[in-house]
C-alpha cells in the first residue's frame, strides 16, 4: 500500500514538473513574440503552483520592465535576488529598473568600521556562523585533550594556543550567528507599487504628510497598525503608508 501511495505521489510530482516546464516555455515564446502580459500570465501560474525559482522571477521582472511596470519589475528582480543573491544578470537588470524610479534617496553614510563589520558578517548566513561555532567547540575539545595528555612542553604550548584561538572563533561565530539571525527576523523589505504615495506622520489619512514616495522605491517595514505600515527609507526617514500602496518581499 505504501509503495502504491509513493508511486501516486511521484506521478503527480512528475506531472507537475512537466506542466510547469511547459508553462515556462509558453511564457518564453510569448515574450519573444512581445506578448509580455501573456508571458507574465504563464509564469505566474508556475508561482501559483508553488514553484519558486530565480529564473521564473527574473523572467517575470523582465516582462514587467518591458511593459514599463517599474514597481512590479523591481519587486520580482528582488525576489530573484533572494534566491540567487550573486546573479549578475539580475543585479544588472535591477540597476536599470532602479534608474527608472522617481525617488533619488541618498543612503546614510557608513563608517569604515561598519563596512568592515558588515562585510565579515555577510560572508556567511546565520546558519553558517552557527556551524562555525559548533566546529570551533569540537576543535577546542580535541586541542584541550591533546594539551592535557601531551608530555612534550612544545606540543603543549601549540595545543594551548590552538585551544584559545578556538574559543575566540567560537565567540565570534556565536555572536555573528545571533546577530545575523536577528537581522534576518527584522529584515522586512517592501516595494512601493502605487504611482505616488503620501507618507504620513501618523497612521491616519488626516495626519500630516511627512514626504512622498513613488513606484519602485524600496522600503523597510518597521511596524504594522491595521491597514498601515510604518516604513523607513535608506536615508533614515520614517513614516506611515497605506498597506495597499506597497508589497512586501
Amino acid at each position: 500500500m505504501k509503495q502504491f501511495i509513493y508511486l501516486i505521489v511521484f506521478l503527480f510530482s512528475f506531472l507537475g514538473i512537466a506542466q510547469n516546464n511547459a508553462l515556462f516555455e509558453q511564457g518564453k515564446q510569448s515574450y519573444k513574440a512581445e506578448k509580455h502580459q501573456d508571458a507574465i500570465g504563464h509564469w505566474m501560474k508556475i508561482i501559483k503552483d508553488g514553484e519558486h525559482s530565480a529564473a521564473v522571477y527574473f523572467n517575470i521582472a523582465n516582462a514587467h520592465y518591458k511593459l514599463n511596470n517599474i514597481g512590479p519589475s523591481i519587486y520580482y528582480y528582488e525576489k530573484a535576488l533572494q534566491l540567487s543573491p550573486n546573479d549578475k544578470s539580475v543585479l544588472n537588470n535591477l540597476a536599470f529598473a532602479q534608474n527608472a524610479t522617481v525617488d533619488a534617496i541618498e543612503p546614510l553614510p557608513e563608517s569604515v568600521f561598519y563596512k568592515w563589520d558588515k562585510r565579515i558578517s555577510g560572508l556567511l548566513t546565520y546558519n553558517g556562523w552557527a556551524w562555525v561555532a559548533v566546529i570551533s567547540v569540537l576543535m577546542f575539545t580535541v586541542l584541550f585533550l591533546k594539551y592535557y595528555f601531551s608530555v612534550f612542553t612544545r606540543n603543549k604550548r601549540i595545543y594551548f594556543v590552538g585551544a584559545i584561538l578556538s574559543v575566540l572563533v567560537f565567540a565570534m561565530g556565536l555572536s555573528l550567528a545571533f546577530r545575523n539571525y536577528n537581522q534576518h527576523l527584522n529584515d522586512k523589505p517592501a516595494i512601493i507599487f502605487a504611482e505616488s504615495s503620501d507618507i504620513k506622520s501618523e497612521p491616519t489619512l488626516g495626519s500630516e504628510t511627512a514626504f512622498i514616495l513613488h513606484e519602485g522605491t524600496k522600503v523597510q517595514i518597521l511596524a504594522e497598525d491595521d491597514a498601515w505600515y510604518r516604513v523607513q527609507i535608506a536615508d533614515g526617514k520614517e513614516g506611515w503608508i497605506p498597506a495597499s500602496d506597497l508589497k512586501a518581499l
